[in-house]
């Protein structure tokens, strides 16, 4: 059994970004996820999909909307219906309380509880500063994906910090430095 994982970010580290996406037609792969997430698997991790939807909190789409954009990432992705352990849809909006909205560390800790995994040997892998302080609130690696918001100044002020955030250009490149698991 695995006891090391990758906790993924849904928008921008596995599918385009689209603003509040809350239709199936809209989702589009990035390129080359699919196979990163395939070897990945094949090096013995699991897999955990991380997302924060604040759009169902505002009221602008429905939790079943979100659930039917994850349903129709994991149909192109083409790894079979049970490609992640687990999923955790956060509905939250900034504006309310906090439960598994990142940077909660909340997901990644009852995941590691209910999987027997390590999170030390974890990783979350997204391109937002909240993606990269859930790595740090339950004690995983951060692997921060360039293009998206985050950027150099960001990740100097964590280097300056001590906290050792690494920069890759794509989920292939994260999965590539990966040992098996």
């Amino acid at each position: 059994m695995s006891r090391a994982a990758l906790f993924l970010d849904r928008d921008g580290t596995l599918i385009r970004h689209v603003h509040y996406l809350h239709q199936p037609a809209e989702v589009e792969l990035l390129p080359g996820v699919a196979a990163a997430l395939a070897r990945a698997k094949q090096l013995g991790y699991r897999l955990f999909l991380h997302t924060n939807q604040s759009g169902v909190g505002r009221g602008m789409f429905s939790l079943a909307d979100a659930v039917a954009c994850n349903q129709r990432m994991i149909e192109l992705l083409g790894l079979g219906a049970e490609v992640f352990t687990d999923i955790c849809v956060a509905p939250e909006a900034p504006t309310q309380p906090v439960v598994y909205r990142k940077p909660s560390p909340r997901f990644a800790r009852e995941m590691a509880q209910k999987h027997g995994l390590d999170l030390p040997r974890c990783w979350m892998v997204g391109d937002y500063a909240a993606d990269i302080e859930t790595a740090f609130a339950a004690g995983m690696k951060p692997a921060a994906l360039a293009g998206g918001p985050l950027g150099n100044e960001q990740i100097a002020a964590w280097r300056a910090a001590g906290r050792d955030v690494k920069l890759f250009p794509s989920l292939a490149a994260v999965v590539d430095m990966l040992e098996p698991a």
